[in-house]
């Protein structure tokens, strides 16, 4: 019996060689790419596969309709607006996502922000490096005043998997949770407060929402002014939540104290960004998903998608 066609499009993001696609590799002929830029490489590479896994590769209507052969689309991530739904469903091609596998890392990495921006510690190993310590007549020396977490305000806008493993962290550091989402629930973990509240009374404030046109540019002039000028906005969910000029503006002019970003509204940003010279804001690279633990459990719950739908019956859709 013929093996069925599996492409791996962009393999580099979830595995970048410390880990293994032989589960996947198993079920059928696959080929891996470590990436593939344009829609006419994908047309290309995925002429006959029947199975697509992608991770940022755009899987447009223009390019569904030269894959006559294409049935499942495995994104390699919970989000999936890389792929035109609307023609997928047309067209019977169904589209499988990975929930929740990153829940620990990004949760853990909006306090590796966070705590670098109140305590400065990539800061002082700096400046130790560069002889600071060395040179410097005290036993100690200060880049700025360091906050402690304790008794302090964290807003998480958005309370799903994510924001409420923040809150857990926030918990057991000492802080106060004020958390907005469009379906309250209950919680021992934080008050759930209207959306204009939580800006003017947190102390940091994390996104953790979706980007959809009613949560696009959520941070803003108006919502940026509420917020008290020694606060923190911490961003590990979408960029597309941040108009960038108006951090950038609220940043350079001390409205607010800091910034800690792992995302941006495109990626990777345009040097003429304002956020990369704003002043006080940390940015890194889209990496808060990406830790071993996390691709690893990423690829095994693709591997599961896959294995489900040559069983047919297909799990984690997001196609109807």
């Amino acid at each position: 019996m013929e093996r069925r066609k599996i492409v791996i499009l962009d393999g580099f993001a979830a595995n970048p060689g410390d880990l293994s696609w032989k589960e996947i590799e198993a079920m059928g002929d696959c080929r891996v790419y470590v990436r593939c830029g344009s829609e006419a490489e994908i047309v290309e590479r995925a002429s006959d596969a029947e199975i697509i896994l992608t991770n940022k590769s755009v899987i447009s209507r223009r390019v569904m309709e030269q894959l006559p052969k294409l049935k499942f689309i495995a994104v390699q991530a919970t989000g999936y607006n890389v792929v035109d739904i609307p023609a997928a469903q047309e067209r019977g091609i169904l589209v499988s996502n990975v929930p929740a596998y990153s829940t620990d890392s990004v949760a853990q990495f909006v306090f590796a922000l966070i705590l670098e921006l109140m305590n400065r510690t990539g800061k002082y190993a700096e400046a130790v490096a560069g002889g600071a310590w060395c040179r410097c007549p005290d036993f100690t020396f200060s880049l700025g005043q360091s906050r402690e977490l304790a008794g302090m305000t964290l807003g998480i806008v958005g309370f799903g998997a994510i924001g409420s493993a923040a809150a857990g962290i926030a918990s057991a550091f000492g802080m106060k949770v004020l958390a907005f989402t469009r379906t309250p629930k209950e919680s021992s973990q934080a008050c759930f407060v209207p959306l204009e509240t939580l800006f003017a009374e947190s102390d940091i404030v994390s996104l953790h929402c979706p980007l959809t046109e009613a949560t696009r540019e959520l941070v803003n002039a108006g919502t940026l002014a509420r917020m008290k000028q020694t606060a923190l906005l911490i961003n590990t969910a979408r960029g597309g939540l941040v108009e960038e000029h108006a951090l950038a503006a609220a940043l350079n002019e001390e409205r607010i104290a800091g910034a800690g970003l792992d995302v941006l509204s495109v990626e990777p940003p345009p040097p003429d960004n304002p956020l990369l010279t704003a002043k006080n804001c940390i940015i890194t690279p889209h990496i808060a998903w990406a830790s071993l633990e996390a691709r690893r459990r990423l690829i095994a719950a693709c591997a599961s998608n896959v294995r489900a739908y040559l069983s047919g019956k297909p799990v984690n859709l997001v196609t109807r």
